[in-house]
């Protein structure tokens, strides 16, 4: 792919001259031109960033970061993913956390909101779906690690998908449940409550707005502890991921294989991940059968991986095993830091395995801004030692 212009490095540095708005639009702009977007659509998408995040995108990188969001681990409020399938251009979503700095959850939610609405009116779409969820997910004294997140996911005519992202826990980690619940409940899903697995935490409840040819409800849940064989169990999708498939994604994205082309080589350990939890998502379109018609697993390779070259080795591994040229997402860690992927680990912050019915597989790498902070490397990391055998 050649691109449309020319990939300055040094801007994957971040400088404290700079602000936050002016590195991670850069950031934006160089991962659009991975993607083979026109310059034109790249400038409308930053611009818009650059407007969700104000006023801290003026805020100079030399201060601390604005605010704690649990949206990534320095406390940048973004984060990019590259979304690869076989044979097509790879689809760049970025996720922010657009009212983290109004100061605290009962103002977040609201700012969150108008942008979300502004964004709405901008592009011509419906919120009716988050309207109807507004008393639940937003109460007057807010708890858990957030309120509103949004996603863009960036297309040709600088039109994006959207989507957002709400706290199940909002009224308190103990009505997380019921919260999801009636969500589902409002939005005609009745039964699709009782088809989710077993959970440690309802993490997010999301939904897509917009331009999407089946809107997605989706539930996030996070497993504590996971071992290979339980996350193979975790699909409840009809056509979906097979056992052997997503136990030998889990092993490979995790580190456990040192031949993962081989799926016959299990050395019969049954490793659990117990640095930071595995999540599971389950996309709902259809209200009758109740059953979901999608799922995603999701490996915080972060807490898994010595350095980000480990990380980077094994999502070359995954995508090759899917058909898909692993260069796009090699020039888009380029385009996003032009440090050593040795010398830190949380650049590639997850790796992610999603099937939807109807469509091939997807593999999806999160990628980090690392605005504030680089994670250093560890030194020794033996993921084998939390196995269970």
């Amino acid at each position: 792919m050649t691109p449309s212009w020319s990939i300055d490095r040094t801007i994957g540095a971040p400088s404290k001259t700079q602000t936050l708005g002016h590195f991670t639009t850069g950031q934006l702009l160089r991962l659009c031109d991975v993607a083979g977007l026109a310059r034109e659509d790249a400038e409308t998408y930053a611009r818009v960033l650059g407007a969700a995040l104000a006023p801290v995108d003026r805020r100079p990188l030399d201060l601390p970061p604005p605010f704690s969001t649990f949206l990534s681990d320095d406390h940048t409020p973004v984060e990019f993913s590259l979304a690869l399938q076989p044979g097509t251009a790879p689809a760049v979503r970025v996720l922010l956390d657009p009212g983290g700095g109004a100061g605290g959850l009962a103002h977040s939610g609201p700012r969150g909101l108008r942008v979300v609405r502004a964004m709405a009116r901008h592009w011509d779409f419906a919120t009716d779906h988050l309207d109807a969820l507004e008393d639940l997910f937003f109460p007057p004294s807010p708890a858990g690690p957030l309120a509103l997140w949004c996603a863009l996911e960036l297309r040709p005519g600088g039109v994006p998908k959207a989507k957002v992202y709400l706290n199940p826990a909002a009224s308190g980690q103990t009505r997380a449940a019921a919260t999801v619940r009636e969500a589902l409940r409002r939005l005609g899903h009745r039964h699709a409550f009782d088809a989710l697995p077993q959970a440690d935490r309802h993490l997010f409840f999301s939904l897509d707005l917009g331009d999407w040819e089946d809107p997605r409800v989706k539930i996030y849940l996070a497993h504590h502890d996971l071992s290979a064989a339980e996350a193979a169990g975790l699909s409840r999708t009809d056509g979906g991921p097979g056992h052997a498939e997503i136990e030998a994604f889990f092993r490979i994205a995790a580190g456990y294989d040192a031949d993962p082309a081989d799926l016959g080589a299990m050395d019969g350990h049954d490793p659990r991940l117990g640095r930071r939890p595995v999540q599971s998502c389950h996309s709902f379109t259809e209200t009758a059968s109740g059953l979901p018609s999608g799922f995603s697993l999701y490996i915080p390779v972060r807490d898994y991986a010595r350095h980000d070259g480990e990380a980077l080795d094994r999502a070359v591994v995954l995508l090759r095993r899917y058909g898909i040229d692993p260069a796009p997402l090699i020039q888009s860690l380029a385009a996003v830091t032009s440090r050593q992927l040795e010398d830190g680990v949380g650049l590639i912050a997850y790796l992610a395995l999603a099937h939807q019915q109807g469509k091939p597989p997807r593999v999806t790498v999160y990628i980090s801004s690392e605005a504030y902070a680089v994670r250093p490397p560890v030194a020794a990391l033996s993921p084998q030692a939390e196995a269970v055998h």
